[in-house]
C-alpha cells in the first residue's frame, strides 16, 4: 500500500484553472533545496528538462537565475533551424519561488511561476502558466504540459542521484 501512495503522490496533475491559466502540480521525493537547485543551476537543468522520447537536443542553456536575470534555451538538431525560448526572471526567492517571462511568443507569451513547498522532506511543486488571453493559451496548445510527465520523471531520477551524494 505504501508504494501505491508514493507513486500517486508523484503523479503530475495538470488543471486549467481559468481560460488564461494552467496549473501543474507534482510532489518530488527530495527537499526543496535540491528541487530548487535542479531548476536554477544550468548544469542540472539541462540534464532533465528535455523529454528523452522527443529526441531533441538542448544546444545551449543560459540561465542567470536571480531577480532581473535572463535565460535563453536553444533546442534543435539543425543549427540552421534552432528553436529558442527566452525571457527574464521577475522574482527569485531561493528554495521557495521562481517567476519568469516567456518572451519568444511576443505579446502572447506567458508568465510562469514555480513554487517549492517542503513537507516532511518532500517538495510540492506548483507551476502556473498565466497567459495574457484565452486565445494565447489556446494557441500555445497542450504539448508542453503533456511532456511534463516524462520530464518530471527525469527530474525524479536526477533528484535521487543528488540525494544519494
Amino acid at each position: 500500500m505504501v508504494a501505491r501512495r508514493e507513486s500517486e503522490s508523484q503523479r503530475t496533475t495538470v488543471q486549467k484553472k481559468s481560460e488564461r491559466e494552467v496549473v501543474v502540480t507534482r510532489t518530488f521525493d527530495a527537499p526543496a533545496r535540491l528541487v530548487f537547485e535542479a531548476w536554477s543551476r544550468p548544469e542540472l537543468f539541462k540534464k532533465w528538462w528535455v523529454p528523452r522520447s522527443m529526441g531533441m537536443t538542448l544546444r545551449s542553456c543560459e540561465m542567470d537565475v536571480r531577480t532581473g536575470g535572463k535565460y535563453r534555451l536553444v533546442f534543435g538538431d539543425d543549427p540552421a533551424k534552432p528553436m529558442a525560448f527566452f525571457g527574464k526572471y521577475i522574482e527569485v526567492v531561493p528554495n521557495k519561488r521562481i517567476v519568469w517571462t516567456n518572451e519568444e511568443r511576443g505579446d502572447a507569451g506567458s508568465v510562469t511561476t514555480v513554487t517549492f513547498e517542503e513537507r516532511d522532506g518532500k517538495t510540492l511543486l506548483v507551476m502556473s502558466e498565466l497567459y495574457p488571453s484565452k486565445e494565447a493559451l489556446d494557441a500555445a496548445g497542450t504539448g508542453a504540459q503533456e511532456a511534463l510527465n516524462e520530464t518530471f520523471g527525469q527530474l525524479d531520477e536526477l533528484l535521487a542521484e543528488l540525494s544519494a551524494r
